[in-house]
């Protein structure tokens, strides 16, 4: 392309990633005097806080996924491109996919996070983590083969191995996950089998800190940890797992060494960068942190590159709090900043400016089960069934399209009335339920309101 085309075309920004950060800036940009380019691995967005219940059956990914082009189909300035970025040059303003090469005025970088096993990356296949839909439809898979499994099994030793089920992390996704299997396996299942008594299944919430969730105030935490008991959820916390091998999960309290059977084991306890941020330090040699996100500056660009953005789970903004914490990896603060990006630009384009970015919190829910989640807004902390009533409408509001919050409302009425799932389908399975050999061979964030 020559300089004089260049000239005459309009500010072309690019942005990478579907998810909340990348979609929120592609949307405020829709009528901006600016190109622009989405491109995503996936041809639709996901509502990732909801992933958990695709895994315990209750929706289906249709009900939490958007296709991307039809929600920016009235964006007459904005193209979608299914494909994988491989490479960046910043000098040259380019990005590299697989087949082809794109040049690029403004880059938003929103690529997200994935799983993080601490080093121990061969616990991945026994172990899967919740991020994408083939993680939950894997796990949904595993979650209701473990119980078909045990229908048939006649050895009451193995038959207690498929019954239980060990979550591995106490923060939202796993407190999610663990109050959602509970309600399925003691309450939705409870008259579907013959030769198991579902309310036999033992469900073990392993953490490594001192109390779940974490981020929560103490008090919050303590209530969300008598709600999950009172559910039947075994909550061990100060447990860190130290090896998973032979469907034996490993596991460390203080001095003490323990070991459990189980043929169910689900990793929900950290998270790292996507492989866009070693990109992004390679071609920027931007600073990354020890998750491997990039470190922005306080308008969310990267040091140096003043055109080029990482917002997101991708993104370590220290700016906001006096001890240099980061903010949360959760799904407002991506809003929040893909709005702030496409504000800024259309700032530029008219030779302004606005102040670094400030991320408005307004507090954060954590559903536990039926009637029962926590909520902290900040001038007022409360737990129980007004929490969770404020959870189903907050979730319902942040849905992108109108289709997915009527469906997502219709699927939670009848399950709140009939305490009967939508989607229990074994699918992704070759021949039959994984038997103890097959696993061997064989990975959700606070909503903030």
């Amino acid at each position: 392309m020559s300089n004089e085309t260049k000239m005459q075309s309009p500010h072309h920004v690019v942005i990478v990633g579907g998810g909340f950060g990348g979609l929120y800036a592609a949307q405020a940009l829709g009528k901006a005097p600016v190109k622009v380019t989405l491109i995503d691995k996936r041809n639709f967005h996901l509502f990732q806080p909801l992933l958990y219940q695709v895994a315990t059956g209750k929706l289906s990914p249709g009900d939490i996924s958007s296709p991307l082009r039809g929600i920016l189909s009235r964006n007459k300035n904005t193209k979608v491109l299914m494909g994988e970025v491989t490479g960046i040059d910043s000098k040259q303003q380019k990005i590299q996919l697989h087949d082809e090469e794109l040049d690029y005025d403004s880059l938003i970088v929103a690529t997200g996070v994935s799983h993080h096993y601490f080093g121990n990356d061969q616990w991945a296949q026994k172990a899967p983590g919740l991020k994408t839909i083939e993680d939950a439809l894997e796990m949904r898979r595993r979650i209701f083969s473990a119980f078909e499994a045990a229908e048939k099994e006649t050895d009451p030793e193995k038959r207690r191995a498929w019954l239980t089920f060990v979550l591995v992390g106490g923060g939202p996704t796993g407190v999610e996950l663990a109050g959602s299997l509970a309600e399925l396996a003691y309450r939705a299942l409870k008259e579907d089998f013959r030769n198991i008594d579902t309310s036999e299944t033992k469900i073990l919430l392993l953490e490594g800190m001192d109390r779940i969730l974490p981020p929560y105030t103490p008090e919050l935490s303590a209530q969300a940890k008598a709600s999950l008991e009172h559910l039947g959820v075994m909550v061990q916390t100060g447990t860190l797992v130290t090896n998973i091998e032979d469907n034996l999960v490993t596991m460390r309290r203080g001095e003490q060494i323990e070991q459990i059977s189980a043929q169910t084991i689900l990793w929900a306890a950290g998270m790292k960068a996507s492989g866009m941020g070693a990109v992004l330090a390679e071609s920027t040699g931007v600073e990354l942190d020890r998750a491997g996100r990039v470190i922005v500056q306080p308008d969310l660009s990267v040091a140096g590159h003043p055109n080029i953005f990482a917002i997101g789970d991708l993104a370590n903004f220290p700016h906001q709090y006096e001890n240099g914490k980061p903010l949360p990896g959760v799904a407002p603060v991506a809003m929040q900043q893909g709005s702030y990006v496409a504000r800024l630009l259309k700032k530029r384009l008219e030779g302004k400016t606005i102040p670094p970015f400030h991320y408005s919190d307004y507090g954060s829910l954590a559903v536990i089960g039926r009637n029962a989640a926590v909520a902290d807004l900040g001038f007022i902390k409360f737990a129980g069934f007004p929490a969770w009533l404020a959870w189903v409408f907050i979730h319902i509001l942040f849905l992108i399209e109108f289709d997915n919050k009527l469906l997502v409302m219709i699927q939670w009425g009848w399950d709140y009335l009939s305490r009967q799932g939508g989607a229990r389908l074994i699918t992704n399975q070759s021949t039959q339920p994984p038997t103890p050999v097959e696993e061997e061979e064989d990975c959700r964030r606070p909503v903030k309101v």
